[in-house]
């Protein structure tokens, strides 16, 4: 049994309340999460001798191709899995409990953007729908529900539509945040360029080969004046974490208290760096505690002295994901 409760982990205010609870939960996933216990008895680690967030080892992503990735219970109600391009093998994330993915990706939102209920969600993931398991779908549908806007809503291949909808709901001054995969929000403001002053413009990431990959910067830069709007947001999240961080401009990201970026040496991974300089993404989402909690990512980033962290990039070696951009400036 372990000795920690959702509410506890959603509920973390301090950085000494996230690593007393981030070494609970690696000791419990030491013990039982077959795949993990197994990647640590390769390594040599003594569990017991780790005392500090620094010294747990990360499982690598690829495993959420390769194994079933799944703490205590093999009861799972629901797999999410990567969207990929076509021929790469998909990532899969086994869920066992649906309700604390929904509450952290609720409690997330609300810690960034306040009440759902304030705003009409629109969502542009054309890629997406394609996936019934897609958690970015799962996310965003509760959005739509939890938003209860009677205009909040998935749009697949109809631009015009979409177009006239957002122009509408400029003109009422309603609040809108339009969620979307960069390529399909690139085509929205190539044909239907307009001002949204009232609109917060979210791009999830990818251009899945639909399109040239662009940097960040020059997405941004385009869908900002084709939208009269000064910055775009951003979602980072993946198919193997349960929580997400969010740019509200610039590519800065903030993770909410559950989750936390370390920056490891590219070239030693059990090295980690100070802050303003770039290498790979460790992540320990504390949302995943029916998977794997701590995992090293193939995205490099940085952490800024703010403790906000941009993504630079991906490894040469590592497949196109759906969730970012080849390269980010």
């Amino acid at each position: 049994m372990h000795n920690f409760s959702t509410d506890e982990i959603f509920s973390i205010n301090s950085d000494n309340h996230f690593n007393d609870i981030a070494l609970r939960i690696f000791n419990y996933q030491a013990e039982n999460n077959p795949v993990y216990k197994e990647y640590l008895f390769h390594l040599g680690t003594n569990f017991s001798s780790i005392k500090t967030v620094q010294e747990i080892p990360f499982l690598p992503i690829e495993f959420f191709k390769t194994h079933k990735v799944i703490t205590g219970s093999e009861q799972d109600v629901k797999t999410f899995y990567s969207s990929g391009t076509t021929g790469i093998e998909k990532s899969n994330h086994y869920i066992t409990d649906l309700s604390v993915y929904e509450k952290s990706f609720l409690t997330a939102f609300e810690q960034q953007y306040g009440k759902i209920s304030n705003y009409c969600i629109l969502a542009l993931l054309p890629t997406y729908l394609e996936n019934e398991s897609s958690s970015l779908v799962y996310m965003v549908n509760r959005l739509i529900e939890e938003s209860g806007h009677s205009e909040s809503g998935f749009y697949l291949q109809n631009g015009e539509e979409l177009a006239l909808k957002l122009r509408y709901l400029n003109q009422a001054k309603t609040k809108v945040i339009l969620i979307g995969v960069s390529y399909a929000l690139v085509d929205l403001a190539e044909k239907f360029p307009m001002n949204l002053p009232n609109t917060i413009i979210m791009e999830t990431g990818g251009m899945k080969g639909k399109r040239k990959e662009l940097t960040k910067k020059e997405l941004h830069n385009f869908l900002s004046s084709k939208f009269g709007i000064e910055s775009i947001h951003s979602e980072y999240g993946m198919t193997e974490l349960l929580s997400q961080a969010y740019s509200k401009g610039d590519g800065k990201f903030y993770s909410p208290p559950w989750m936390k970026i370390l920056i490891r040496d590219v070239y030693d991974p059990f090295c980690y760096l100070e802050k303003e300089k770039p290498g790979g993404i460790n992540i320990i989402d504390l949302a995943n505690i029916n998977s794997c909690s701590f995992i090293e990512t193939k995205d490099l980033g940085k952490i800024n002295q703010n403790n906000s962290f941009e993504i630079l990039g991906r490894f040469d070696y590592s497949d196109i994901r759906g969730c970012n951009l080849l390269v980010a400036e």
